[in-house]
């Protein structure tokens, strides 16, 4: 089993940057593949980064790049989301996700284990 436990979440002005931050606990041998979701109110869930496990590979949802990235540090069994030039639509609950195969999926059933969320909300 794994545990994830997001942190880092907040309210900020658009344009500005939040550090969110995943820590895992527990069989960290199935963290291949970390990636970050998010869930407005009345939307559905959607992919937002995914890394795998050296940090070679990395995806991006086509809203947020050139604006986020994703990062791990093994050593601390921990995975990054640095948001910058954030916007009111980037508001959400984000949720980070962990998948023991190597494949970077955007679809969330791929994900064996989620964290509970972190709320990051944008005003304009």
């Amino acid at each position: 089993q794994v545990q994830l436990v997001e942190s880092g979440g907040g309210l900020v002005q658009a344009g500005d940057s939040l550090r969110l931050s995943c820590a895992a606990n527990g069989r960290t041998s199935s963290t291949n593949v970390m990636g970050w979701f998010r869930q407005a109110p009345g939307k559905e869930r959607e992919f937002v980064a995914g890394i795998n496990w050296s940090g070679s590979v990395t995806k991006y949802a086509d809203s947020v790049k050139g604006r986020f990235t994703i990062s791990r540090d093994n050593a601390k069994n921990t995975a990054f989301l640095q948001m910058n030039s954030l916007k009111p639509g980037d508001t959400a609950v984000y949720s980070c996700a962990a998948d023991r195969t190597g494949f970077i999926s955007k679809e969330g059933l791929r994900y064996e284990y989620w964290g509970q969320g972190t709320q990051v909300t944008v005003s304009s």
